[in-house]
């Protein structure tokens, strides 16, 4: 029902709803366990918080392989999130009651600002999920009035991933969706990248295409991040070491009602993710994405994906194609150090190198006099066929 009233308006549910088959691909790439903490501090109708829960009990027998005080800590505790609209608040806590997800004294999502003092006080998790609003704080009940983070902004999307990879626990593991301006914002936003790969092991970027959101034309990321790096879940500092990016955004169709996004088009993204597999079970227990068992997915991981007609898509004239073999260049899946981000991109990660057949090569634009003189031409012959139209009316009166 959500999801239904989200495609078909472009308010009320939409601005809460994240694509259900979006939502799947995160909890799988995540793989969250039993026993750990799992947060959303922009929780909508707990879209993350219920497939996380359906996910651990899809690898537990619905729970029945868990002990009684486990299953309680799984209805009671393992989940938790915020949410500032009171209505919104309101369908999550049914939401995750249909789902058998209780919580505490609050429901499993508290009513209150994440960018406020409720944020502040929220114990740190294993595990943050989350689509943070879009937009920036202009004051109210959604302001943002954190004293604890360390750059201040009033982009939301920058706040907000401040708390998250603060919030994690050591070793603690992240997925969150963010629009294109946190990739490449400078000022603050270059502080914060860099705070963030300093800090966590920011591994993987999933470039999303546009579309799948209610507001269209809106171009929006996934990052998956881990505390700590890849060998010390306690080290702070220079943890990440390498960024593998998926470009699923260039010549994908524009997708819609007519064109729906489904779960087809993640699974060549989840199979090199984690090439054994994104749903991992052992003995009947799932392997988890921490620790030895993330650091063997990662050494699996090899550069070359080429679905949907990759390889006939036409490569940029850019640095992240300098000195690349053609055939990678073509690839989806692309791998670059921290050292070639810091040189390259002055700590961007706008990482693009696959050009899209609606793009505007500037390289190969006419001088701009030829463009002006083109336009005024093109404005004067305007002009004559609107003369020649009143000309006509005002013979016909």
């Amino acid at each position: 029902m959500l999801e239904k009233n989200a495609g078909e308006t472009k308010s009320g549910a939409g601005q809460y709803f994240t694509p259900r088959a979006l939502i799947n691909s995160m909890v799988r790439c995540i793989k969250p366990k039993a026993g750990e903490v799992v947060q959303d501090p922009a929780a909508g109708t707990a879209g993350f918080l219920i497939a996380a829960d359906a996910y651990i009990k899809q690898h537990t027998d619905d729970l029945y392989d868990l002990t009684a005080t486990e299953q309680s800590f799984q209805r009671n505790n393992a989940f938790v999130g915020i949410e500032l609209v009171p209505g919104t608040r309101r369908l999550a806590l049914m939401n995750c009651l249909l789902h058998g997800m209780e919580g505490d004294a609050e429901g499993v999502v508290h009513l209150g600002n994440a960018l406020g003092d409720s944020g502040k006080s929220l114990a740190r998790a294993d595990i943050i999920l989350a689509n943070p609003p879009f937009g920036t704080s202009k004051g109210g009940e959604a302001s943002n009035t954190r004293d604890d983070l360390t750059y201040k902004t009033s982009n939301k999307q920058l706040a907000f991933l401040q708390h998250i990879y603060r919030n994690l626990k050591p070793g603690g593991r992240a997925a969150v969706v963010l629009p294109d301006n946190v990739l490449f914002e400078a000022g603050v936003g270059t502080d914060v990248r860099r705070d963030l790969m300093h800090k966590c092991n920011l591994h993987t970027i999933l470039r999303l295409p546009t579309g799948i959101f209610y507001a269209q034309g809106v171009k929006t990321n996934v990052l998956f991040f881990t505390k700590g790096s890849a060998k010390d879940k306690h080290q702070q500092e220079n943890c990440t070491e390498n960024v593998w990016v998926y470009d699923l955004r260039t010549n994908m169709p524009s997708f819609g009602k007519r064109t729906p996004f489904g779960e087809q088009h993640l699974t060549p993204f989840e199979q090199v993710y984690d090439s054994q597999g994104s749903a991992n079970v052992a003995g009947g227990r799932m392997l988890g994405a921490t620790g030895d068992d993330f650091s063997r997915i990662l050494a699996r991981r090899q550069e070359g994906e080429y679905s949907f007609n990759a390889e006939q898509v036409e490569v940029a004239e850019t640095d992240e194609n300098q000195g690349v073999d053609s055939k990678l260049a073509h690839s989806r899946w692309r791998k670059f150090s921290r050292g070639w981000i810091r040189e390259h991109k002055a700590d961007s990660l706008d990482i693009s190198w696959l050009k899209d057949k609606d793009s505007v090569d500037a390289a190969n634009l006419p001088e701009p006099d030829v463009l002006a003189r083109e336009a005024k031409d093109e404005l004067e012959l305007a002009l004559s066929e609107l003369d020649g139209l009143l000309q006509a009316l005002e013979g016909a009166v």
